[in-house]
């Protein structure tokens, strides 16, 4: 078996795929790239048996064939390497793999392709159409709350509901919450799906940053995404999403409207003299002035801040894990924010001042209890 093919191709198809695989020391197989030729086609796949990538590209090629390889030497390799053909021969009794490009040759070995696990592939499945925008942006607002709990394996992805009017992507850690839904998308079919944060993580680092559509096609089992010359195929968290509309407070009469980036630009300073493990700063409404104000008891260090502010609502003190308030500023676009509450022992919920054509974003953060001095 032997191709010629460019580095710098070749190089950004593996590095486009390689965080799908594992360094795994139970099955050392899943450390390799499988590359299989066909009609001059090499497709190339990685796996960690949870979620896959596949890419291909049309290459110069004698004779067909399949093998695995060491992917991080590989993709080390042509990284030091100039843009230039580089030629593979593999001799596929020994497995032995000999690489030339200009004036150098490598050799490594390769493993058995029957060994490397079988990527699932699409039956009886259910399809939907989105912008790699849009899907970029869902990704984007909703993957920093999912949670790490390994306990709780149902919120440790996003939850994605498709409606026949809309698609909603939903994530919380039970300290924050954020529901994204997208009004301009519709499915023929309802359904739910929860996809897996790895998955997520690397659909945002390979989605082109254009208008391209991306197809989904789910199952039962697996959601498979394909944009451009990607697969993405990732197994789908088989458990029961806990009730998210049930912790959104129906009624909250405290609106408190303020200057995004004011605002998240005080919490970061004022975080900083906070108590380490708690992050909990305090919010002082009182007509239109917002204290905002952080001690740490231990080391005698304070801070104290005043914003102006519209309110509507009685006049209350609430607080909050600084953190959370500024990972969720952070990942709003819009310029003035309106943070809506109703007591402070009830979550707060922040929203845009004004929304954005089709879209509709609402984040959660649950108080912390004022120690009040």
């Amino acid at each position: 078996m032997r191709f010629i093919v460019s580095t710098s191709i070749l190089l950004k198809q593996l590095q486009a795929i390689s965080g799908a695989s594992s360094s795994s020391t139970v099955l050392p197989i899943l450390e390799n790239f499988l590359f299989e030729i066909k009609d001059n086609l090499l497709t190339i796949s990685a796996t960690d048996l949870q979620t896959s990538m596949v890419t291909s590209l049309q290459i110069e090629a004698k004779e067909e064939g399949k093998v695995a390889m060491p992917s991080k030497i590989l993709i080390e390799t042509l990284k030091t390497l100039p843009d230039q053909p580089v030629a593979f021969s593999v001799d596929t009794t020994t497995l032995a793999i000999e690489i030339s490009a200009g004036d150098g040759k490598y050799k490594l070995s390769g493993e058995n392709a029957d060994d490397f696990p079988k990527i699932p592939t699409v039956e009886n499945v259910s399809t939907v159409n989105l912008d790699a925008s849009i899907l970029s942006e869902a990704i984007n607002k909703t993957i920093f709350a999912v949670s790490n709990d390994e306990l709780r394996p149902a919120m440790s992805g996003v939850l994605v509901q498709l409606a026949e009017q809309s698609v909603t992507f939903v994530s919380t850690d039970a300290h924050k919450l954020v529901r994204y839904r997208r009004t301009d998308i519709s499915c023929d079919k309802p359904t739910s799906l929860i996809l897996p944060k790895k998955a997520l993580t690397l659909l945002k680092s390979s989605l082109p940053s254009d208008d391209s559509v991306v197809s989904i096609e789910y199952n039962n089992t697996n959601a498979f995404f394909q944009f451009g010359t990607i697969h993405l195929i990732c197994r789908l968290i088989d458990e029961r999403y806990p009730d998210y509309e049930a912790v959104i407070p129906p009624v909250n009469p405290n609106k408190l409207t303020v200057d995004r980036l004011l605002f998240l630009n005080t919490l970061r300073r004022v975080v900083i003299f906070a108590n380490k493990t708690t992050h909990q700063v305090r919010l002082k409404i009182s007509g239109s002035e917002l204290n905002i104000s952080a001690e740490d008891l231990d080391f005698s260090n304070e801070a104290h801040e005043r914003l102006s502010c519209q309110f509507e609502g009685q006049d209350m003190e609430i607080g909050f894990n600084a953190k959370f308030l500024v990972e969720m500023l952070n990942n709003l676009n819009c310029s003035e924010v309106v943070i809506e509450m109703s007591t402070p022992n009830r979550a707060g919920l922040l929203i845009p001042a004004v929304k954005e054509d089709n879209e509709d974003i609402l984040m959660l953060v649950m108080p912390v209890m004022l120690n009040n001095s």
